[in-house]
């Protein structure tokens, strides 16, 4: 798997993410091999340049624009048109993308220089749907106040939860990737004590604690959020989240972004969140943010970028 694209990387202080629709052009298919080329040589560029800056520039593919790139087939197993999940209170939205691009570095000046290359190569056969300016704040915070991520695996659990394994050989070292922009009532939230808080959440919010699980609310966050497979086995997602706000306009967000081995994966935690478990016991976070995007990508390994570019 050491030619993944980087999906297991941490976090870094700065990131950009956009998603681009594909226009019906006959220069579609040549600009996507060049677009290829191009997210290879982003990544050689930063790294020989700025090696001690964890920069990279992650490329997932969607259903749709895998169709009509005319990309290997079968496609990944799990790949599809995400279908929206919805609950009796909160609807985890579907929205259209065909390309999202994740870029990180600690200098925002190179996540800036590399959304200019790939919107130059893009511009012509696509257009932005969405992008979104994150930040590092405070130590991992996200703008409710929480840390966020705690919950992520390490070492090399890293790899075996985040990238596809054998179960589908043609796309060993690949990586699903579900993203989701949510916007937060920051006047609501900020109406609940600490303690209120950190009941929705279920941790402390000054030490980072878990609540013990006979405290701990069934309706918390960290209570649905935290699945177990059919033998009891825990489930984890790869998250990347990063904040993002424009205060002036009272715009407050977290842009929640993970990698794994499987959408199923993904899809019951989703379930969890919106639906509840059991139904009804949605995730109190939702009465706090609102989901307004929610797309799934494939990210494929650099050998097959490779492949792409012709």
């Amino acid at each position: 798997m050491s030619d993944s694209q980087n999906v297991t990387d941490y976090p870094n202080a700065n990131t950009i993410f956009m998603v681009w629709k594909l226009k019906d052009s006959p220069q579609l298919k040549e600009s996507f091999q060049s677009l290829c080329a191009l997210v290879l040589n982003l990544n050689n560029s930063v790294f020989n340049r700025f090696p001690d800056s964890n920069a990279s520039c992650i490329m997932g593919i969607g259903y749709e624009a895998w169709k009509k790139l005319d990309l290997p087939q079968p496609m990944p197993k799990e790949l599809c048109n995400f279908e929206a999940i919805r609950g009796t209170k909160h609807i985890a939205v579907s929205t259209s993308g065909d390309l999202h691009f994740h870029l990180r570095a600690d200098n925002k000046s190179i996540c800036f220089d590399m959304a200019m290359e790939i919107s130059d190569a893009l511009s012509p056969v696509a257009e932005s749907v969405l992008e979104v300016h994150g930040f590092k704040y405070w130590d991992a915070r996200s703008i409710l106040g929480f840390v966020d991520g705690t919950e992520n695996p390490h070492g090399e659990d890293r790899d075996y939860f985040g990238k596809v394994g054998d179960e589908d050989p043609e796309y060993k070292g690949g990586s699903y990737l579900f993203t989701q922009k949510y916007l937060h009532d920051m006047t609501a939230w900020k109406s609940l004590s600490t303690e209120e808080q950190e009941k929705v959440i279920g941790r402390s919010k000054e030490k980072d604690i878990e609540m013990a699980d006979e405290v701990k609310p069934s309706n918390s966050h960290i209570a649905l959020a935290n699945i177990e497979g059919e033998n009891g086995e825990e489930l984890k997602i790869i998250r990347d989240n990063m904040p993002f706000g424009n205060p002036s306009v009272n715009e407050f967000g977290t842009y929640f972004i993970a990698y794994a081995s499987t959408f199923s994966t993904v899809r019951k935690m989703l379930v969890n969140m919106f639906v509840g478990n059991p139904p009804g016991n949605y995730d109190r976070i939702l009465d706090f943010s609102t989901a307004v995007t929610g797309s799934l990508f494939f990210v494929p390994t650099r050998d097959l970028l490779d492949s792409f570019s012709g």
